[in-house]
């Protein structure tokens, strides 16, 4: 009966917000664009379908505006009013009551609360949509943060997403345009998200990882988590203190170089990208601070580890040749990047491909350099490459997200900051070591133990073999003494061609640092 009463309030909250319109609207047959105007008839839609459509996200709760969260990060499947309009949807939501997030506590570590902390703040510092935060601390005084999942989260995230099935299932077999844009993939997309969030021991192991990868470059701080206080529906790490970095005036009023944390927050970014493949994916201003602390001033501070990206190396290639092919305005490479990745149908027309990124990204040259947008860049790249029916990849479109976010925040800190000059030195590094020595060198370490494992053994294998092989074996055996004999005379050749090709590579990297960038 839950699962009846709660579709008749979709429905009631879609004819409400006229999303229904907006939805028949789209389709090109004129008797269903006649429906449309029917169903239309005495309510007032005269507000874009944008925000209507953010509106009744709000108004269905808070799974409903996380999965738009989720969906205006797909911008290579939505129109961009649609996609500019989700990604305003705020996690600001009302605490729920803290005696249930004490009833929380207690049930996942089986004692009182005041067997757990010392002492424990009821009223929590922050609230959202999945989870909200209560300040505590410690047997022994250690001041510690601890986060609660929403009560019954699971269970009705359950429900709503057997909804959001066959929505997207009706959207589907309704039309070729809602078959391009794949609701069913995007809500099991959708659903893989959500389970990732509401796992905060997940969460706890992503600040763990990220702290660790942090930990040389003195520009970060990420909390420790407490891992005996760590279950999957409460977390407990270290608590931080900081201003939120969307506070500029007093954080310019206590002296923090604003250039420099730009600046600092951008290399955090690609050094997490280039150098991890490993990275924040959700760094908007409600989860970054600033320290003022004497001992780290001005460090940033970074919280909410949900969501985080991963990159292959394959993925990583893919980026750095593309943001150098662009900036070089090399489009022709460009194509054939997105032909060679996969994601292009193999008979697309390289020229078809590399005059349609032309015409989308030329016009941003017109502009000085250090006003281009990467995040932009990546988006017309993907809304170029949708006609082309290009599969874009999750990973890349939530880095395109979080790029966005950590431009426009950087260009709030300081409006002169060059992304590109900052970007470019992550790039030139990383395609250098993908020819150099370095990563030759790297792969025959991470080769080494395969190869002690096999070279005693290879006496033991050919005496097997001459044993156990056919009367044949002895002409093979001439054939390889005689291949082993070749071999000898090719080996002084080797040793010279190597010394040769090692010079050639310390040649090659010189006309690299000048010739790629």
């Amino acid at each position: 009966m839950s699962r009846i009463f709660r579709g008749f309030f979709i429905v009631w909250t879609v004819l409400r917000f006229g999303l229904d319109e907006l939805v028949l609207s789209s389709f090109e047959k004129p008797w269903i664009r006649l429906l449309s105007r029917i169903v239309s008839f005495g309510r007032n839609l005269k507000a874009p379908r944008g925000e209507r459509l953010r509106q009744a996200l709000e108004h269905l709760g808070p799974i409903f505006v996380k999965f738009g969260q989720v969906l205006s990060t797909r911008r290579d499947l939505l129109p961009p009013d649609i996609s500019d309009e989700l990604a305003r949807l705020q996690d600001r939501v009302p605490p729920f009551p803290s005696a249930v997030a004490v009833a929380i506590i207690e049930k996942a570590f089986g004692k009182p609360i005041d067997r757990i902390f010392e002492s424990f703040e009821q009223t929590p510092v922050a609230s959202a949509s999945i989870a909200q935060v209560h300040f505590a601390t410690l047997p022994g005084g250690r001041e510690v943060a601890v986060k609660v999942l929403r009560p019954n989260m699971v269970a009705a995230f359950r429900k709503d997403l057997a909804l959001m099935r066959m929505m997207a299932g009706w959207i589907e077999r309704a039309s070729k345009d809602g078959k391009r844009l794949k609701p069913r993939e995007v809500v099991a997309e959708f659903d893989k998200y959500l389970h990732d969030e509401l796992d905060l021991l997940r969460e706890a192991s992503n600040a763990a990882q990220l702290r660790r990868n942090m930990q040389s470059l003195n520009l970060v701080m990420i909390p420790e988590m407490y891992w005996d206080y760590c279950m999957p529906d409460v977390m407990v790490m270290q608590r931080m203190y900081g201003v939120p970095i969307g506070q500029t005036q007093r954080l310019r009023d206590a002296g923090v170089d604003m250039k420099k944390l730009s600046r600092d927050g951008v290399t955090l970014f690609f050094t997490q990208v280039f150098r991890d493949g490993f990275f924040h994916a959700d760094m908007h201003p409600g989860n970054i601070q600033v320290s003022l602390a004497p001992e780290t001033f001005g460090r940033l501070i970074s919280l909410d580890f949900g969501i985080v990206g991963t990159l292959t190396e394959v993925d990583k290639e893919y980026l750095a040749q593309n943001f150098s092919a662009f900036f070089q305005r090399d489009y022709k490479r460009v194509a054939e990047l997105h032909i060679e990745s996969g994601w292009v149908p193999p008979a697309t027309r390289v020229d078809e491909l590399e005059s349609a990124i032309r015409a989308c990204c030329e016009p941003m040259f017109d502009r000085p350099l250090k006003e281009l947008s990467l995040g932009i860049v990546l988006m017309r790249l993907f809304q170029t490459s949708r006609r082309f029916q290009v599969e874009i990849q999750p990973q890349l479109v939530l880095l395109q997200k979080t790029l966005l976010n950590i431009e426009g925040l950087g260009r709030d800190l300081d409006p002169d900051l060059d992304l590109w000059s900052t970007a470019k030195p992550f790039l030139e590094r990383w395609m250098l070591e993908q020819v150099g020595p370095e990563k030759l060198l790297a792969q025959l370490k991470a080769e080494a133990p395969s190869y002690a494992k096999l070279l005693p053994m290879l006496p033991r294998l050919m005496a097997q073999y001459l044993k156990a092989g056919p009367p044949t074996h002895y002409i093979r055996l001439n054939e390889l003494l005689a291949e082993q004999k070749r071999t000898n005379k090719l080996l002084q050749s080797l040793i010279y061609g190597g010394l040769g090709f090692v010079l050639g590579l310390i040649f090659m990297q010189f006309v690299l640092r000048i010739r790629l960038f």
